[in-house]
C-alpha cells in the first residue's frame, strides 16, 4: 500500500512537472492560466487531468479538437511515480527520501526540457548548486567537504571533457548546461556518487548514440542531448551507487 500510495502521489506531481517542462523554458507562469490545449485553447477539465489514466481514456487526443497529445505526458507522470517508490525501497522514510525525491523531480524536468529544446536552464542549476551545498551536509547525506568536492568533481570532469572534445572535433562537444547540472548533482550527492554518475552517463550515452547511428543512420552533427543521461546516471548512483561501488571493489580482491 505504501508503494502504491507513493506512486500515485508521485504521478500527481508528474502532472505538474509536465507544466514546468512546457512553461519554464518559455518564461511563462507555472500557476496561471490553468492547463489548456495548445491548439484549440480549450481548458483541460479535472477528469481529463488524471495522471496516466486520462491519457489512456482519451486515447492520446484532446477531447475537444482531437489533436494528438505527446506521449511525453504519461511518460513523465510514470517516471515521477516510479522515482519515490525506488527511493523508498532503498532508503525507507528518512532524510535521503526527503532530499532525493524533490531532486528526482528536478531531474525529470531538466531532462525533458533538454530533449525538447536542447537547453538546461541556468536559473535551475545555478541556484541548485547552492541549495545542494547547503542542504546535503545539513541533512547529513554527505559532508561539507564531500559536497564541495562532488560539485568540483562533477562540473570539473565535464569541463575538461568539453575542452578536449572541442580541441579534437573542432566544435562544441559538451554544453555549459551539462557542466552546471553535473556540478549541481555533485553538490547534492558527494564525490563518490559522482564517479558512478559519470560512468553510467557516458556508458549509456555511448550505447544509445551508437545504436541510434546504426539503426537510423543519424548524423553525428545532430547529437543527442546529454542531460538525460546525466540525470539517469545520477538516479542510478543514488539508488544503487553503494551496491555498484561495493561490487567494483570486489573485482580486484
Amino acid at each position: 500500500m505504501i508503494h502504491a500510495g507513493l506512486f500515485v502521489i508521485g504521478a500527481v506531481f508528474g502532472s505538474f512537472l509536465n507544466v514546468l517542462i512546457y512553461r519554464l523554458p518559455r518564461g511563462q507562469s507555472v500557476v496561471s492560466p490553468p492547463s489548456s490545449c495548445p491548439r484549440c485553447g480549450e481548458r483541460i477539465r479535472p477528469w481529463e487531468n488524471i495522471p496516466i489514466l486520462s491519457y489512456l481514456l482519451l486515447r492520446g487526443r484532446c477531447s475537444h479538437c482531437g489533436v494528438h497529445i505527446p506521449e511525453r505526458y504519461p511518460v513523465v507522470e510514470f517516471l515521477a511515480g516510479v522515482a519515490p517508490v525506488l527511493l523508498f525501497a532503498r532508503y525507507g522514510f528518512g532524510r535521503e527520501l526527503a532530499l532525493f525525491w524533490p531532486l528526482s523531480c528536478v531531474l525529470i524536468v531538466l531532462s525533458f526540457i533538454d530533449l525538447d529544446l536542447r537547453i538546461i536552464p541556468d536559473r535551475v542549476t545555478l541556484p541548485g548548486i547552492v541549495v545542494g551545498l547547503v542542504l546535503a551536509p545539513l541533512m547529513g547525506v554527505t559532508t561539507i567537504a564531500g559536497s564541495l568536492i562532488g560539485a568540483v568533481a562533477g562540473g570539473g570532469a565535464l569541463y575538461l571533457i568539453a575542452i578536449l572534445g572541442d580541441a579534437v572535433f573542432g566544435k562544441e562537444s559538451m554544453g555549459g548546461g551539462d557542466i552546471k547540472l553535473a556540478a549541481m548533482l555533485g553538490a547534492f550527492m558527494g564525490w563518490q556518487a559522482v564517479l558512478v554518475l559519470l560512468f553510467a552517463a557516458f556508458f549509456s550515452g555511448a550505447v544509445v548514440g551508437v545504436a541510434t547511428l546504426i539503426i537510423k543512420g543519424r548524423d553525428w552533427d545532430r547529437s543527442l542531448p546529454f542531460g538525460p543521461f546525466i540525470a539517469a546516471g545520477a538516479f542510478l548512483a543514488v539508488v544503487w551507487g553503494d551496491t555498484i561501488l561495493t561490487w567494483y571493489s570486489t573485482l580486484g580482491a
